[in-house]
């Protein structure tokens, strides 16, 4: 099958075309800076690239965009949008309803509609092009892919805030977590690496990227995960602040008069790395300045890996036998440092590192960087998340036959 991937943020469309059959990417792109003066297009096939800045004042002229870039004569992968079978659309929350994608009919839209609540930075331009899409190709079936869905299987003692119960029952304020379909695919993959049955696999899985998070997955299911109610709570990430004693915020407000919309601006877009180095939120220019002597950089990365070695060491204990970690995302994949320090000191705990490998590990692939004698297994795995959804969405396209 040829399903189209739509990743649509609230200025900006990600895209890509993906035959499920090979797992090829037939073409992929990015429309960014929407409704701006000047919104930039990149779109690539093969060796073919189209890069052009062009006024796109909206996400219903982004897709036009799209549709004529797909079906170009030198760009496009299509001749026309008969030649696709299926939308698959990312999805930020899917609230407790949904633990599974699902075909996006009008009750769905109505349920992502109500969920923007819960995550009002996401869902509301996750709709805009799920709405511009169906205008487009409105007799193509349209899934909704949900961040969300994967952790559905959190037991209530686990995602259940330390608040009144009416908070959870009346306004479902409780730990949802995020980076769902990035988690799964990995750990299917893992499982498959280890040759395993996914059911019979006990997992640590670290999505570490500008946005980060931690997922114990037990018996092929998450348990625990370290982002919640929003994607701030967890580990120290690019802007965000990630775990923090929630008092603070109240300091900030009533004692140093910041108002809060500015104080979400802090926790959100100016902590984590940039905020604590003060220069960026990229891990490799941290790494290069930490080596460098730079204090505050040095500071802001022995903070992300203590983050990620304590979450680790707590999944370790809530979900017992351990088979593998499992490290994935941007930084998670690329950064050897990161590995390393996130893991050393839990020799003791069977987690050992084979420096060789995890030095000179060959991108792209699923590598084991454990020791021979490390009784948990350390792998790295590419993460795949249009994938995941390509994938997601063919199977229930295929149901629908």
């Amino acid at each position: 099958m040829k399903i189209l991937i739509i990743n649509s943020g609230s200025s900006s469309v990600k895209y890509q075309l993906i035959n499920t059959s090979t797992n090829n990417v037939l073409c992929k792109g990015l429309i960014e800076k929407i409704g701006e003066d000047e919104s930039f297009v990149h779109h690539t096939k093969e060796k073919e690239i189209y890069e052009n800045k062009e006024e796109i004042p909206d996400h219903s002229n982004a897709f036009k965009r799209m549709v004529t870039l797909l079906m170009d004569q030198k760009y496009g992968p299509i001749h026309s949008l008969n030649d696709i079978d299926a939308v698959g659309h990312r999805v930020v929350h899917g609230g407790e309803k949904y633990s599974e994608s699902i075909l996006i009919n009008e009750d769905v839209i109505n349920e992502i509609r109500k969920d923007s609540k819960l995550a009002p930075l996401h869902n509301p331009p996750n709709l805009k092009g799920i709405l511009s899409s169906i205008e487009m190709m409105p007799d193509k079936p349209q899934v909704a892919v949900f961040d969300t869905s994967f952790h559905q299987t959190i037991p209530p003692h686990v995602y259940t805030y330390g608040l009144p119960y009416d908070f959870y029952k009346n306004y479902g304020i409780r730990k949802y977590g995020f980076h769902g379909t990035s988690h799964k695919y990995v750990a299917i993959k893992a499982a498959e690496f280890l040759n395993k049955p996914l059911e019979n696999t006990n997992l640590i899985t670290c999505h570490l990227g500008n946005g980060a998070s931690i997922t114990a997955i037990k018996e092929g299911r998450s348990y625990d995960t370290s982002m919640g109610f929003t994607p701030v709570e967890g580990l120290l990430m690019g802007t965000r602040s990630g775990d923090i004693d929630p008092a603070i915020l109240i300091y900030l407000e009533n004692d140093l008069n910041y108002s809060m919309p500015q104080i979400n601006n802090i926790i959100n877009k100016n902590s984590g790395l940039l905020g604590i180095s003060g220069y960026s939120n990229d891990m490799r220019k941290i790494v290069k300045k930490s080596e460098e002597g730079d204090f505050r950089a040095k500071l802001a990365f022995d903070i992300f890996c203590y983050r990620v070695k304590k979450y680790i060491g707590a999944y370790m204990f809530a979900i017992g036998t351990v088979d593998a970690i499992v490290f994935t995302a941007g930084i998670g994949e690329n950064c050897i440092p990161v590995r390393e320090s996130s893991l050393k000191g839990l020799e003791e705990f069977g987690i050992i590192v084979d420096k060789n490998k995890n030095r000179n590990l060959e991108k792209g692939i699923i590598t084991d960087i454990s020791a021979f004698n490390s009784k948990i297994r350390i792998l790295v795995i590419p993460t795949n998340e249009e994938l995941m959804i390509a994938k997601e969405t063919e199977t229930i396209v295929k149901n629908l036959k």
